[in-house]
C-alpha cells in the first residue's frame, strides 16, 4: 500500500487519482488545514497531523505501507519570509516525525516532493542535481533541511528515498475533475486567471529589473500530471532496489512572469489587467532546471509541456469549479 501524505492537496490528489488509475492500493493522510475532501478520488481516508506520533504509529500499525509519498509541506515563499516559524514547524519538524516512525515500524521507501529553491540564485543555467544548495528564503531552506534527513536516515537507517525538485507545478487534470485550489492563492497562473475571470482586479508582476531577457523573473512550470508520473517511475525504481537519488524535474527553458501572462491572454481571448511593483525578498532571478538526468534514468518524458496547455488546463478547471471545490 503507498501512504499519501498530503493527499487533499494539489499535487497530492492528482497524485492520488494517478495512482489509482494504476491499480494501486492507497492511503492518504491529510489534516485537511489546506487540503479538500472534495479533491479526495478514493483510497482510504485517514484524517489527522503528520507533526503528531500517536496519528503516524496509529497509521503504520493500521495499514501495511510499502512506501511514503510526502506532499505535506508549506509551499510559499513569500510566506516563509514573513512566518518562518510556520514552515520550520510543519515542514522540519513533521519530515522528523514522518522519518522517525518509519524507522520505527520498519518502513524502507519515501519519494520526497522537494523544490528547486533549494538551489538559490543558480551560477548555471540550467541547474544540474549537482548544483551547490544555497536557498534564498526560508521554505527552499526547509525543503534542503528535508532533502537531508532523508540522507542521514538513508545513511544509518537504510531507508531509500528518491527526492523530486522542481518549482512550479501547474495546470490540472486533464480529465477536468481536479485542480488548483489554494487558500490564499500565491501562484502565478491562477492568480493571473483570476484577473482574466474577475475574481481579482489584476495581476501583480514583483519587479521588472530583474537580469533575464524581459526583466521578470523565470521559473520552470511542470504540468501537475506530468509530476505524478515522474512520482510513479521513482516508485517503481525504488521497488527495483535501487540506490536513494535527487532528481530535477523540469521543463529545460524556462517561462518569465510576462511571458506567462502573455500566453494566458492567448488562452482566454483577451488582455489580463496587469500591475507592477517592486520584488518580493528572496525571489531569484532565474530559477530554471535541467531535467536530464531524469528523462535518462527514470525515463520519464513530459506529456504536457506546452505553457498554454498547462493555462488551459487550469482555466477550463476554473472555468467549471468558479468556487473551487466548494462549488
Amino acid at each position: 500500500m503507498i501512504l499519501v501524505i498530503g493527499g487533499a492537496g494539489y499535487i497530492g490528489s492528482h497524485m492520488l487519482k494517478y495512482l489509482l488509475h494504476k491499480g494501486e492500493r492507497v492511503v492518504v493522510l491529510d489534516n485537511f488545514s489546506t487540503g479538500h475532501r472534495g479533491a479526495l478520488v478514493g483510497g482510504i481516508i485517514e484524517e489527522g497531523d503528520l507533526r503528531d506520533p500517536d496519528t503516524l504509529n496509529r497509521m503504520f500499525r493500521k495499514h501495511d505501507i510499502e512506501c511514503v509519498m510526502h506532499f505535506a509541506a508549506f509551499i510559499f515563499a513569500g510566506e516563509s519570509m514573513r512566518d518562518p516559524a510556520k514552515y520550520y514547524d510543519n515542514n522540519v519538524l513533521g519530515c522528523l516525525r514522518l522519518m522517525e516512525a518509519m524507522r520505527l515500524h520498519g518502513v524502507q521507501q519515501i519519494i520526497f516532493s522537494s523544490t528547486a529553491a533549494v538551489y538559490g540564485e543558480p551560477t548555471e543555467i540550467p541547474i544540474p542535481e549537482t548544483h551547490p544548495l544555497n536557498p534564498t528564503n526560508t521554505y527552499g531552506e526547509t525543503k534542503r533541511v528535508m532533502e537531508g534527513m532523508l540522507h542521514w536516515y538513508g545513511q544509518a537507517y537504510g531507508i531509500r528515498s528518491i527526492a523530486l525538485r522542481y518549482f512550479n507545478a501547474a495546470g490540472a487534470d486533464p480529465e477536468g475533475e481536479l485542480g488548483e485550489d489554494h487558500r490564499p492563492e500565491e501562484h502565478l497562473i491562477p492568480l493571473t486567471l483570476f484577473a482574466a475571470l474577475g475574481r481579482r482586479e489584476s495581476i501583480a508582476v514583483f519587479g521588472t529589473d530583474y537580469d533575464t531577457p524581459d526583466g521578470s523573473c523565470v521559473r520552470d512550470y511542470v504540468h501537475v500530471w506530468d509530476l505524478c508520473e515522474a512520482h510513479y517511475l521513482a516508485l517503481q525504481r525504488l521497488r527495483s532496489g535501487v540506490s536513494s537519488a535527487v532528481y530535477n524535474l523540469g521543463n529545460g527553458q524556462g517561462y518569465s512572469v510576462l511571458e506567462v501572462i502573455r500566453a494566458a491572454e492567448r488562452v482566454v481571448g483577451k488582455p489580463i489587467p496587469t500591475i507592477y511593483a517592486a520584488r518580493r525578498p528572496g525571489d531569484p532571478a532565474r530559477l530554471v532546471a535541467s531535467s536530464e538526468k531524469a528523462q535518462r534514468e527514470l525515463g520519464w518524458t513530459p506529456r504536457y509541456p506546452a505553457l498554454e496547455t498547462m493555462i488551459e488546463h487550469a482555466y477550463q478547471w476554473f472555468l467549471k469549479h468558479p468556487k473551487g471545490y466548494d462549488a
